[in-house]
């Protein structure tokens, strides 16, 4: 049900999700960079679809499409960070998606621009 978000779980938050970034919020802003225009729209589209359910709803996604636990502060890397809760995570990662300058210009913006 949320494919794009299963991604994401496989990439930047996935077990090596420190290698993206120095932390948690850094990997969160980063990533909509990596990823092509429609992928963008899609994932906006799973998350506004996921933070429209409980909270019960949205523990039982994370746990299948994330490989860390972002309420959790992880031992290593140090300093990298955590949430509240999940819902303020998802927040985080909408709220990034939906900011992208290609989102933002709704077409895709080469690298020269």
């Amino acid at each position: 049900m949320f494919p794009r978000l299963a991604d994401l779980g496989c990439g930047a938050f996935g077990e090596d999700a420190e290698a993206f970034g120095d932390t948690l919020r850094e990997v969160i802003q980063d990533e909509p960079q990596t990823r092509v225009l429609s992928f963008k729209w899609q994932t906006i589209s799973e998350l506004k679809t996921l933070l429209a359910g409980s909270d019960a709803d949205i523990e039982c996604v994370s746990e299948a499409v994330l490989g860390i636990i972002p309420t959790v502060a992880p031992e290593e890397p140090p300093n990298w960070g955590s949430f509240s809760n999940l819902r303020t995570f998802w927040s985080a990662v909408l709220q990034a998606f939906e900011s992208d300058p290609e989102v933002q210009a709704g077409k895709d913006i080469g690298p020269d621009m």
